[in-house]
């Protein structure tokens, strides 16, 4: 029988229509550089998609501002996080390592643009094991040129990073005036210089021995999880259980067995493994293995050897893969949960903040035309979290026998600015007739901007104390 390993083809029909998957991680790298280099320009009513403001302490969402007294929706906001990152994990394996994370999108902008296409440091991208040669004077002024260009695209992320926490259009006031914001420009120089250390120096080092989400990854896999495996039923077992190598040379394997040892899936690999060892916490889902062994196998029109599939499908020859199983299922349902919750929380913002406090002292009793009338005072810290100045009033509406003394005009309050303000409440009807103790009344009060009151708005529960009567005569009977 003809070994097919050595009958190669011109063309075959694996490669029609095909397009590598290093391509497409191009395309997502591409359009998530662009959106988080765009989004933080982008204003609905002077409010950001997400910023959460170290300058004036306040939190956009989805073009909605909160303050920072209102910030129990950001829990629920790394809940969905953190959830949705371990979920695509049990689904999808590291696909978030090898699609999405940051740091392998700017290993790919070094490694596969600047040094290899740039500065032709690296004579093939496929070939990532072996780092460019610096002994040559050549590729040593190369290589400065390679440190130059990085510095100079850290500089751009590290401010990209600080426009979600300084606004744009509040940065490059603080970049023109570094002196008096020492601590800024500190946090834009940290930030850069680790991001240089860890994509010139650390490299793929750090998705192996730094970030924590490679020692979390196994508990998360089942036999479903896709990810990045080689058939061992087709290709043959290089490496036995203890991860020792089995075979080294095409001739060692048997006939039938398709892998050609020409380790192309090996040299592709960022981080360095062999994928026909099995699941190793190393391997970040890149898919890079799997265009190698694509397109070595289709010279003898066979398919990869190695694919993105599961233990499943791949191993255990156990059927298809179960993409809707129930864990699936139960993490969906629980971010679909946590997004409602944090949309209905989100939808019943109040667009102003207030917040009333009752004085120390109970109550204050004055002789008025021959009445009693009874005071109390509290204290109100009111904010406007609006991007204009408002005109603001406050009254009561659920009880017409009580008024208010204090603030009796409109004030007006600029924007992000909070105002304390006190509020005296009276009345001089007879409210309560109680010999034994003084009586408590609910009081309901509605504070609104007077140009908008319909939608300006918050209304506030608090206590008014009326006095005992035995009190209340007394204070008359003096006066």
């Amino acid at each position: 029988m003809e070994n097919t390993r050595t009958k190669k083809l011109k063309k075959s029909e694996y490669l029609k229509g095909w397009i590598p998957l290093r391509y497409m991680r191009y395309y997502v790298a591409f359009f998530a550089t662009a959106f988080t280099l765009i989004i933080p320009w982008v204003t609905v009513n002077g409010n950001h998609f997400f910023l959460l403001s170290f300058i004036d302490f306040r939190f956009h969402f989805f073009f909605i501002t909160f303050d920072m007294q209102e910030l129990y929706l950001l829990p629920f906001l790394l809940m969905i996080l953190f959830i949705g990152v371990f979920g695509i994990t049990v689904l999808g394996g590291r696909m978030f390592c090898g699609w999405f994370c940051p740091q392998t999108i700017f290993r790919v902008v070094f490694r596969d643009f600047i040094e290899t296409k740039i500065f032709k440091l690296r004579k093939r991208i496929k070939n990532k094991q072996v780092e460019p040669d610096y002994s040559k004077p050549i590729n040593q002024l190369k290589g400065v040129g390679v440190l130059i260009l990085s510095i100079a695209l850290a500089f751009v992320a590290a401010a990209d990073a600080l426009w979600f926490f300084i606004p744009p259009e509040q940065f490059f006031d603080f970049a023109l005036n570094i002196t008096d914001h020492s601590i800024f420009m500190t946090a834009w120089l940290g930030i850069t210089g680790f991001l240089v250390y860890d994509i010139v120096f650390l490299k793929e080092n750090f998705c192996v021995y730094v970030c924590p989400y490679s020692r979390i990854q196994s508990v998360l896999y089942d036999d479903d999880t896709i990810m990045a495996i080689y058939d061992n039923s087709r290709g043959g077992q290089i490496y036995n259980d203890n991860h020792e190598k089995l075979i080294n040379k095409q001739a060692e394997l048997a006939p039938a067995d398709l892998c050609t040892t020409c380790e192309s899936c090996v040299t592709v690999c960022p981080t360095h493994i062999d994928i026909r060892q099995g699941l190793q916490l190393e391997c970040i889902n890149c898919l890079e293995c799997v265009d190698a062994c694509t397109e070595i196998m289709a010279k003898f029109n066979q398919p990869s050897l190695v694919n993105w599939s599961s233990v499943r499908e791949i191993e255990k020859h156990e059927g298809k893969t179960r993409f809707f199983r129930p864990k699936i299922l139960g993490y969906g349902a629980v971010l679909t949960g946590i997004f409602v919750i944090l949309m209905v929380m989100g939808s019943a913002k109040e667009l102003m903040l207030i917040n009333i406090n009752k004085q120390t002292r109970l109550y204050d009793i004055e002789k008025v035309d021959g009445k009693a009338m009874v005071k109390n005072a509290y204290t109100v810290l009111i904010q406007n979290t609006q991007n204009v100045p408002h005109e603001f009033f406050i009254e009561v509406v659920n009880n017409d026998k009580i008024k208010i003394m204090r603030p009796s005009h409109p004030f007006t309050i600029k924007p992000g600015i909070k105002t304390k303000k006190t509020l005296v409440l009276y009345t001089t009807q007879k409210l309560a007739d109680s010999d034994r103790k003084d009586t408590i009344l609910e009081v309901q009060l509605r504070a609104y901007a007077l140009d908008d009151k319909e939608k300006i708005f918050a209304i506030r529960d608090i206590r008014f104390t009326y006095p005992r009567a035995d009190i209340l005569e007394k204070k008359m009977s003096r006066e």
